[in-house]
């Protein structure tokens, strides 16, 4: 992965709220919420799904305010594909009928959403490849997806020999096959686990990130590896989920660690139980507004900012944090993501005490 960017640490997250005013909501297949009036640009957002609650809890409203503040008379156009690669084409057509002036594009399948840069670029629309790299696209906001991997991976390499557990087995839950960041997540987790003295006893690619396939997969695998398993690599706080309620399906007690990855607040309250290790907390109002700048720079006709370079792409990449129980306080309470309330609902009261949540 050749990424020289100067990196964005230490930024201050206060999201105050996330629901966010709009004059007109659009459906999913393709409507338009306004940012502003209707004199200025037409901005498309396509997001790929919604079975990973990031998308709509978090990067829908971040955008929407973001693109707000940096224009105020532009247009928002947005969809969301559930996780269907055809259908994200057609809204991606439909936002360039309605005249979009640059589509900010997070895709389903990115050797498919080539096709979509194709198409934009020969009506003279710039792209920017959002959370997922683009192949031809104009700008990339994203984190430093190899990076992900590698923390998941270490942070169950140092859990599992902190517990006095130097060898055994190891379930590996990857992302899906059409994410081209997950084939990156899985690069980074293995240039870790390849080495740990751990063995990867069974590996899984999940598709559409389905925490039912991920979970029918671990299911499947428990006769095989269930003796010797110590730890289990899930790639995301979904697959985290499945692969969690197939072991204790399946009699597995006490559970192994498991990673995870988006700060999801069911992930964060697994964790505070004890029933997942840690996950990854990826900011996403940095890169939202990141995403919204350089969208309103380019449909103003000029150049964003970039702090590096992707597989000859100007970029943002911005730097992912490893989340354990120790760490909650500092950093999706710090920031606002969740409140201590939204995570210590009755149910993990006690759990929350011991874990300092308060």
């Amino acid at each position: 992965m050749s990424v020289s960017p100067t990196r964005l640490v230490g930024l201050g997250i206060a999201v105050s709220a996330l629901a966010v005013s709009l004059v007109a909501c659009g459906s999913d297949d393709g409507g338009s919420d306004s940012a502003g009036g209707s004199g200025g640009k037409k901005i498309a957002l396509l997001l790929p799904e919604s079975k990973t609650t990031r998308y709509e809890a978090l990067d829908r409203p971040l955008f929407t305010e973001a693109l707000k503040a940096a224009c105020a008379d532009c247009e928002l156009i947005y969809s969301n594909a559930d996780q269907d690669a055809a259908k994200q084409q057609t809204q991606a057509e439909a936002a360039l009928t309605q005249g979009a002036n640059v589509l900010v594009l997070d895709p389903v399948d990115g050797k498919a959403a080539a096709a979509v840069v194709a198409s934009a670029k020969g009506q003279n629309v710039p792209v920017i490849a959002y959370d997922r790299f683009i192949d031809g696209a104009n700008y990339y906001v994203s984190f430093d997806n190899e990076t992900v991997g590698k923390l998941q991976a270490q942070t169950l390499v140092d859990i599992l020999k902190a517990a006095g557990k130097t060898s055994g087995n190891l379930a590996m839950i990857n992302g899906a096959p059409t994410d081209p960041n997950a084939a990156d997540f899985k690069k980074g987790a293995h240039s870790v686990l390849d080495t740990s003295g751990y063995k990867v006893a069974a590996e899984f690619d999940t598709p559409d990130w389905s925490p039912d396939k991920a979970q029918a997969w671990m299911e499947g695998q428990l006769s095989a590896i269930k003796n010797g398993l110590v730890g289990v690599y899930a790639a995301n706080d979904g697959t985290a989920g499945g692969a969690i309620a197939a072991l204790k399906g399946g009699g597995v007690n006490p559970l192994p660690p498991v990673t995870g990855q988006d700060s999801e607040l069911a992930a964060i309250q697994r964790i505070v139980a004890g029933d997942q290790s840690m996950t990854i907390y990826k900011a996403v109002k940095p890169q939202a507004e990141a995403a919204a700048k350089a969208a309103v720079a380019l449909a103003g006709g000029g150049q964003p900012e970039a702090t590096g370079d992707f597989k000859g792409v100007k970029s943002t990449i911005l730097d992912p944090i490893a989340v354990t129980k120790a760490n909650i306080n500092d950093t999706v309470v710090k920031d606002g993501i969740y409140k201590v309330t939204d995570i210590c609902t009755a149910s993990f009261a006690t759990a929350c005490t011991a874990a300092g949540l308060k």
